[in-house]
């Protein structure tokens, strides 16, 4: 059975191989021009920094060097119910260096087309068994970010040989720029 989470609640992942669904729906009539949110993990080592370019998981570079974490590509307009993007992770695979994935959801073109998160609703990250299909936890955003275009949804870290999940729920204004250049 699924935990949901609340912000800032921690849970242990304890699957080897699991995945990471993303999904949302939004108020097209708002702006009138669609909306494309995009999913992007950082892959970062021991002092919270990219362990290289490549560790930087997007719709423009969708796997890890090891293989271990694959984006399962760019959805354009997050119509319908369930995920609208998803990454599979094979921790059984991935690199020592790694330390934490930062799973972070940013609005493509935001300024251009006027739109931000507060025209975001139904928010959500989860985590299932990659094997099992069994939902590990669940966070709904329940916050309005209503000027923010990017959001860090949460955050994988390895505690003591342990992956744990964080529901962080942070969000900023300026962008998918403003996270790479924090974690570059």
């Amino acid at each position: 059975m699924a935990i949901n989470l609340q912000k800032g609640q921690r849970e242990n992942i304890n699957a080897p191989k699991f995945t990471v669904g993303l999904g949302w729906d939004t108020n097209n009539t708002s702006t009138g021009t669609g909306f494309d949110l995009d999913a992007s993990l950082f892959l970062l080592g021991e002092n919270k920094k990219l362990i290289s370019d490549n560790h930087f998981i997007f719709y423009n570079n969708l796997e890890s060097p090891d293989k271990a974490v694959i984006h399962s590509g760019d959805n354009l307009t997050g119509d319908g119910a369930g995920d609208d993007e998803q990454i599979k992770i094979d921790l059984t695979k991935i690199d020592d260096a790694v330390k934490e994935i930062t799973v972070v959801v940013t609005i493509h073109d935001a300024d251009a087309r006027r739109q931000n998160f507060g025209q975001v609703r139904n928010s959500f990250i989860r985590i299932f068994n990659t094997d099992t299909n069994e939902e590990i936890l669940k966070y709904e955003l329940d916050e309005d970010f209503s000027i923010e275009t990017a959001v860090e949804f949460g955050r994988i870290y390895n505690r003591n040989g342990e992956w744990k999940f964080e529901a962080v729920g942070s969000g900023q204004r300026e962008g998918l720029e403003k996270f790479v250049s924090i974690y570059q």
